[in-house]
């Protein structure tokens, strides 16, 4: 028997169409000429419904610079995860970390010195803030062995989470033909980060670091002048709190951020600005997420761990399973159209057969609107219910003939 359990949102009246057309929970275009960027490439989404507010050749691979060096940090932070190391751990600096070396005397670096130990900590804050390159480098060889061995395990974190077209030269973001990464993908990264990593994440709004154990007196001068983030949104706006910025004479500037505004999360993506400094860069991505706060609302219906409904089981140890969403339910919409007559409705099998684990599909959610179905998505079974025994699927037999339950 087919059941449908009716939930009903009364919210604002709508005046107009959703801004996105839903395809399963990632969902359409908002108002694409609603906002102006000299940006090559342009992305915001809202990080609870993941819906797209403004794209400009947001699938576009364009060199991503420094901000390569957020999938560096997602491969250490699930090391960090694993308790494979602690933020106490102190790895050795190899040679191509050192700061004589070429390639780092024009490139943002903590200045390190080959030979000398350094914790995940600074590591992580040095990536972070100062956007060091050497730092990239000696988590690279530490983890892999090789640079080169570690852009392997940086692909294959960026298709475990749905990064399908970015590819990596280096760990550093340094000018590589293989460094390539799109604006959407890169949203994709953040959203990964400030979910998987919600102990990590935090560090991402540190905006200032001073390296306190440098080796030589050059890199203690230049730690003491070196010490603010680079991404001076985190100084501009309220609610700003990461992630990375990037930059290359070719390329240009870029940005990957993130802000809060009372329970509401955006994150935007800026690549190949050719604006005047970090001040400039900051002030476009400050625009651009503005624009995303004022121009649009999110109703997040339910949250993984939210119980939707209870659902009968046949031949169940428990009369019912109870029923969540594995990913947020929510809608982005014009926030002057509003959300009144949106409807949401749990569809399912009543009942369900035994045995059922947590995380079984066990049916699915549509949110509608006039007919219109803007977001559907599968509600799991949160709890496992196993399977009676043969004298217990007997018993309920005889009950059911009987006419009972």
């Amino acid at each position: 028997m087919l059941a449908i359990g009716f939930i009903t949102a009364m919210l604002k009246t709508m005046k107009k169409k959703l801004i996105a057309l839903f395809l399963s929970f990632v969902c359409g275009v908002a108002h694409a000429d609603g906002f102006k960027t000299k940006a090559k490439s342009a992305f915001l989404i809202d990080y609870d419904s993941g819906v797209e507010v403004f794209a400009k050749n947001a699938d576009t691979l364009m060199p991503p610079s420094s901000m390569i060096k957020l999938m560096t940090l997602a491969v250490l932070f699930d090391e960090l995860k694993a308790g494979n190391i602690t933020m106490d751990t102190r790895f050795t600096v190899g040679e191509n970390a050192d700061y004589n070396r070429p390639e780092w005397y024009p490139a943002s670096k903590i200045c390190l010195t080959t030979g000398q130990d350094i914790s995940v900590r600074d590591l992580i804050l040095g990536l972070i803030v100062l956007s060091g390159g050497d730092a990239s480098v000696v988590v690279a060889e530490q983890m892999a062995g090789s640079e080169t061995q570690f852009t392997a395990m940086m692909e294959k974190k960026a298709r475990s989470i749905g990064m399908e077209q970015s590819t990596f030269g280096n760990a550093s973001g340094l000018p590589n033909p293989n460094n390539l990464m799109t604006s959407r993908e890169l949203a994709i990264l953040a959203q990964h980060l400030i979910t998987d990593y919600p102990d990590i994440y935090p560090m991402f709004a540190t905006k200032r670091f001073e390296f306190k154990e440098h080796k030589t007196d050059w890199c203690r001068e230049w730690g003491r002048t070196h010490t603010v983030n680079y991404n001076k949104l985190l100084f501009t706006m309220r609610g700003a709190d990461g992630l990375k910025t990037g930059h290359t004479s070719d390329g240009g500037y870029g940005m990957v951020a993130s802000a809060k505004i009372g329970d509401r999360r955006l994150i935007g993506v800026i690549n190949g600005f050719n604006g005047k400094g970090h001040d400039a860069l900051a002030a476009e991505m400050k625009k651009l997420l503005e624009y995303g706060f004022a121009t649009t609302t999110t109703k997040v219906f339910y949250r993984p761990g939210d119980i939707v409904t209870e659902i009968p089981v046949w031949y169940g140890r428990a009369d019912t399973v109870q029923a969540t969403v594995d990913k947020n339910f929510a809608i982005t919409v014009d926030k002057e159209s509003g959300i009144k007559g949106v409807r949401v409705l749990a569809r399912f099998d009543d009942p369900v057969a035994a045995p059922v684990y947590a995380g079984d599909k066990i049916g699915e959610l549509i949110a509608e609107k006039d007919g219109d179905v803007l977001l559907r998505a599968p509600i799991v079974a949160k709890n496992k219910v196993t399977k009676t025994q043969f004298l217990g699927r007997v018993i309920k037999n005889i009950k059911v003939m009987l006419g009972g339950e």
